[in-house]
């Protein structure tokens, strides 16, 4: 017997990929779930994440989460910064 192929709708495959991002589970366990193969899930992942499709978040409090853990990030290189620059601005007018 020779094997078939399955075809997946648009709709299945962009929850498969949403569903993806937001489980905490490994992508391997997700796909064998669905009853896909893994790298099936790879490549929709990839193919719906650069076309610019919002699929990384499942919820709307994912992604507020992950602008909040961004914006925190962000913070505090900013402040990294200006403390490296007020340190060397103070040892140029020192040596002077």
């Amino acid at each position: 017997m020779g094997d078939f192929r399955r075809k997946y709708d648009e709709e299945f495959k962009k929850n498969a990929v949403k569903l993806s991002y937001a489980s905490p589970r490994t992508v391997k366990d997700l796909a064998e779930d669905l009853g896909i193969h893994e790298n099936l899930l790879y490549n929709w992942r990839r193919k719906y994440t650069a076309e610019g499709d919002k699929t990384k978040y499942a919820t709307l409090e994912e992604e507020n989460r992950d602008l909040k853990r961004q914006l925190a990030e962000t913070r505090i290189e900013r402040d990294m910064l200006k403390k490296a620059a007020a340190y060397v601005c103070h040892e140029e007018t020192r040596q002077q």
